[in-house]
């Protein structure tokens, strides 16, 4: 999520997504959910993401929208209210029913959507993976995601400088199973064994619900006076963390590292309760989906597997311009 997910959160509020145009209406049928020949413009594509209100989103949704426009592309985006297979799964349903030429997808489990996935490839529509993936190799014509593990591992470095390199620190993420999340867990805690004075303690879920994350730093506070760290996997869960660490009086003593740069998060990291921001480049991957799914259509190589960049904010480099345009939007 993004991160975890944030987890790592999905469709575009109100005003940024685009119906299906009504020129798609004057398209043969016959390229519908078949990527035939005729090149990208008036193909028919759709992005899902994992939580439809989540920034990080947002801004993936303003950047595919605007590059499919440029291609003459008719773009739909939906999504669910939160990071959950059983919303998703009803939109893929949509989806295998509509049949369009393209789906941008970031699956919210590595493993029970795969059938659905499937199902919608073998009608023809070519599938390209945002974000988030699917365990089995054979979905998706390519893969877009930031490089969640060694995120995981300048989250560590970070935080336990932050930290004088002692004391606990713990976890806070969204679910198991979610594979941007779990890659940046492992990252890390294989990066914080380097740190024999830092006890990691073991890793709290909070379902993508900044009030269970804010629940859950407190309990952890009274149970561990000593704690020092907190690594927030995703958006929602560092909002949480930073609102019970507010509310414990323990803002700027417990040092945090949270991934990605939403709205709320910025905010945190300039009064001090966040520490360092691990930034994805969701904008990229928004606008690398498009273009792969549009060389597909014009019968051009598809790069498999794309890596995006990532960035560590901190109070001191934020207001860099080469650094404060990663900070994700609220709208397009």
């Amino acid at each position: 999520m993004s991160s975890i997910r944030s987890n790592r959160r999905l469709l575009m509020a109100a005003g940024t997504v685009l119906a299906l145009a009504t020129t798609a209406a004057c398209s043969s049928s016959s390229t519908s959910g078949s990527g035939s020949a005729g090149g990208a413009a008036h193909k028919k594509v759709t992005l899902i993401t994992g939580v439809k209100s989540d920034p990080f989103y947002i801004t993936m949704s303003c950047a595919a929208q605007d590059e499919a426009k440029a291609k003459g592309m008719d773009f739909n985006a939906d999504g669910s209210a939160q990071w959950d297979v059983s919303v998703q799964r009803p939109l893929l349903d949509s989806v295998a029913a509509a049949r369009p030429d393209g789906l941008m997808i970031a699956p919210v489990d590595t493993d029970a959507l795969t059938p659905s996935l499937k199902q919608i490839q073998s009608s023809g529509t070519k599938v390209a993976l945002v974000d988030t993936v699917v365990s089995d190799p054979s979905v998706g014509i390519t893969r877009i995601s930031s490089d969640n593990e060694k995120g995981g591992r300048v989250a560590a470095d970070a935080l336990a400088k932050q930290m004088g390199e002692k004391g606990s620190v713990i976890v806070i993420s969204v679910k198991p199973g979610v594979s941007t999340t779990d890659a940046r867990i492992k990252g890390f805690t294989e990066e914080m064994a380097k740190y024999p004075r830092i006890k990691v303690l073991p890793t709290l879920y909070d379902n993508d619900q900044p009030a269970t994350a804010a629940s859950q730093i407190q309990s952890t506070l009274a149970a561990h006076p000593d704690l020092g760290g907190v690594f927030a996997g995703n958006t929602n869960t560092g909002k949480g963390i930073a609102t019970g660490l507010k509310q414990a009086g323990k803002q700027g003593t417990v040092k945090v590292a949270a991934f990605d740069a939403e709205p709320d998060e910025v905010a945190a990291l300039k009064d001090g309760t966040l520490q360092v921001l691990v930034a994805q480049d969701p904008a990229s991957i928004g606008k690398g989906a498009v273009d792969q799914l549009a060389a597909v259509f014009d019968g051009k190589p598809v790069d498999k597997s794309i890596g995006t960049n990532m960035v560590a904010i901190t109070p001191a480099n934020m207001n860099d311009a080469g650094v404060s345009k990663y900070f994700y939007k609220s709208g397009c």
